[in-house]
């Protein structure tokens, strides 16, 4: 890419995990060679199926989107007074929560997913990292990190508690806080059940403030077969449970690995794990010759951060180390 196409592309100056095509334009290979390990997506995908035809073909119905906001009332025990929006995944929601309330100063604690930021920053907010604010973010568990929040943090105006990565310990959830004046609570779809490409997220929060969100997204805002497989996936308790355990066991074995090799386990979840090692640059370039994409972050040269390998890539990434 030139430098004329970066400066006006939004996405080259966003930092993210994901960006495989960079990643094989550098290091070569097929996109079926590389094993993408910078995304915290859970490998072992919630198994879809039962999509009819009119899922594709047909604009999805008022009953369709109460089906999928029962189940997810269900699934995360939200409060009766809260409401519920299902949006195209997390990040449309992100970039409209700014507009909820008059332009002014947001707390956003760093390190954190740096979406948000930019959200607010593309708005006019300035970003400051300490209290008091008009609004705060709150990711939580925190990415990279997995630093976990307390009711007490939630105290701006406007707060958001970004729970993108809160189904591997629904324990912790803040949800409880959601029919609070001035509370958002996110969820992430892609994430917990391994269909990021469904691009499926809630907000969840009072009705003013979700009837607002609700107008910035517009109607059909969300598939069909997003409607249909995630309705089928929040009601899915069983899987849910099982899905946790099995997160917890890998994680445990990603950091027997990784540490093994000499790195430093320093936080996460179990959907990804923080280390610190020597140099991230280093790692993450040994790790990509053996087309195994990690996450290193440009606040921190020895930050790395891995995802859960699929099955058949633990091996490789033994290797790789």
């Amino acid at each position: 890419m030139n430098t004329l196409d970066e400066d006006l592309n939004p996405r080259a100056v966003r930092d993210h995990g994901g960006g495989l095509d960079n990643a094989i334009v550098k290091y070569g290979g097929q996109r079926t060679d590389w094993i993408d390990l910078s995304t915290g997506i859970n490998p072992h995908a919630y198994p879809v199926s039962g999509l009819t035809a009119g899922d594709w073909a047909e604009l999805p119905d008022h009953g369709a989107f109460e089906r999928l906001s029962d189940a997810a009332r269900r699934f995360w025990n939200v409060p009766q007074r809260a409401a519920i929006l299902p949006a195209p995944g997390a990040s449309a929601i992100i970039a409209r929560l700014p507009a909820l309330a008059a332009t002014g100063t947001v707390q956003i604690t760093p390190p954190t997913y740096n979406e948000h930021a930019a959200a607010f920053s593309a708005q006019g907010w300035k970003i400051r990292q300490d209290a008091p604010s008009d609004a705060r973010v709150i990711v939580h568990p925190n990415n990279p990190d997995g630093r976990i929040w307390q009711e007490s943090d939630v105290s701006a105006p406007l707060t958001v508690i970004d729970e993108s990565f809160c189904d591997v310990m629904p324990d912790k959830s803040l949800i409880h806080l959601a029919d609070r004046p001035g509370v958002i609570v996110l969820k992430s779809f892609g994430k917990f059940w391994g269909l990021a490409g469904v691009r499926l997220g809630f907000a969840i929060g009072r009705l003013d403030m979700i009837s607002r969100l609700n107008d910035l997204t517009g109607p059909w805002s969300v598939s069909g077969p997003a409607l249909r497989v995630g309705t089928q996936a929040l009601m899915d308790n069983r899987w849910a449970d099982a899905t946790r355990a099995c997160l917890a066991d890998e994680a445990s074995r990603l950091d027997a690995l990784v540490t093994r090799k000499g790195a430093k386990a320093i936080g996460g979840t179990s959907l990804f794990r923080l280390y610190q090692v020597d140099n991230a640059a280093h790692w993450q370039g040994r790790l990509a010759q053996s087309h195994i994409w990690s996450r290193i972050f440009p606040y921190s040269e020895t930050y790395l951060r891995l995802g859960l390998p699929p099955e058949d890539g633990w091996n490789r990434l033994e290797a790789a180390l």
